[in-house]
């Protein structure tokens, strides 16, 4: 058998003295499974042979941390909803977490809610770009995000008020813009690029996709993707189809341009201007986890945007852009609604 080191000696004495300390320091099962992740723990704490190989609070938290890990999860292809991206899982970083708690004067015994816990993120082996060109009609279901997409075809006159509820309500969306239109209200798409908010490709004139040649099709993407470059310096990832009408060969282009083909969950149908506050009743009643909700620049969605914000946060989600809902980064938490303006 191989005789230990004095650093691994060290640790296993100090998760030994753990075990030992439990009715003075805390549940007996913690130390327990401390011991069993011995192995992370030698990771954790290094082979130094100091002093704080054998601290309690260190044993103790690397035995708390498996508890805390979370697996990521795969992008997959779904039957009913195509394109589902992946989730980054997380791990506690041992020593991070260690570091703070001794900066902070946190000593074992009754620690567990007071430990300023340190993660890092662990991505999934399949991630969105992995997996054959597929529409994308909603983000992984675990990520607590709805994504505002706002399809803009026609018209500035609502569009000025709609950033400005955004504004207040501290809450960014993304902006699908027709070429046609972004040709003739350039400065209009710069001030929404201003306020911070994601544009993208909405082809350039409004045509139903799968009534077009391959050769048009890619047209109506590569003009209004010339146009992001050229106008407003956006590097574009995504591609929201007019009206939703694509086929297989739009999806498959729009890839070959390095574009997401970008669908929606939940469609308020403004462009009939029913109530606003039917339509604030329509997203608290359906928005989930993962849910891109559609609108447009009209009275309706102008008059109905606050309330549909704040019902999104009152399901502990956050509204966003798609491509942050899309994202694998992790949102553990819903932030605090803004503070009402007099």
């Amino acid at each position: 058998m191989n005789k230990a080191s004095p650093a691994r000696l060290g640790i296993m004495l100090a998760l030994l003295a753990a075990v030992l300390a439990a009715g003075r320091y805390g549940p007996l099962h913690d130390y327990v499974q401390a011991v069993k992740n011995e192995g992370s723990a030698a990771i954790a704490f290094g082979e130094t042979g100091t002093a704080e190989a054998t601290d309690p609070l260190l044993a103790w938290i690397a035995g708390a941390a498996d508890k805390r890990r979370i697996a990521p999860a795969d992008a997959v292809v779904d039957r009913v909803w195509k394109a589902i991206p992946g989730y980054n899982g997380r791990e506690a970083d041992i020593q991070a977490t260690y570091a703070r708690a001794k900066a902070m004067g946190i000593r074992v015994g009754g620690a567990e809610d007071g430990i300023p816990w340190v993660y890092r993120e662990l991505p999934p082996e399949v991630g969105l770009s992995d997996l054959p060109p597929s529409p994308v009609y909603r983000g992984n279901p675990n990520k607590p995000m709805v994504g505002l997409m706002i399809n803009v075809a026609w018209g500035d006159e609502y569009l000025r008020a709609m950033l400005d509820t955004l504004d207040e309500e501290r809450t960014k969306a993304t902006f699908f813009l027709d070429g046609s239109w972004l040709s003739k209200n350039a400065e209009t798409a710069k001030e929404i690029l201003r306020r911070g908010h994601e544009v993208s490709n909405h082809a350039y004139t409004h045509k139903n996709m799968s009534t077009l040649s391959d050769a048009r099709q890619r047209e109506e993407i590569v003009r209004t993707e010339t146009l992001l470059k050229d106008k407003l310096g956006v590097s574009n990832k995504l591609f929201a189809p007019p009206s939703g009408d694509f086929d297989t060969r739009t999806v498959r282009i729009a890839a070959g341009l390095g574009l997401t083909t970008v669908l929606w969950t939940l469609d308020t149908i403004d462009w009939k201007l029913p109530p606003a506050d039917g339509v604030v009743a329509k997203v608290a009643a359906n928005a989930k986890s993962g849910t891109l909700i559609l609108m447009h620049p009209t009275p309706t969605s102008k008059a109905a945007l606050k309330g549909m914000i704040r019902a999104i946060r009152a399901k502990g989600l956050t509204p966003g852009t798609v491509s942050d809902t899309l994202s694998p980064r992790r949102l553990d938490a819903a932030p605090a609604q803004p503070a009402k303006r007099g």
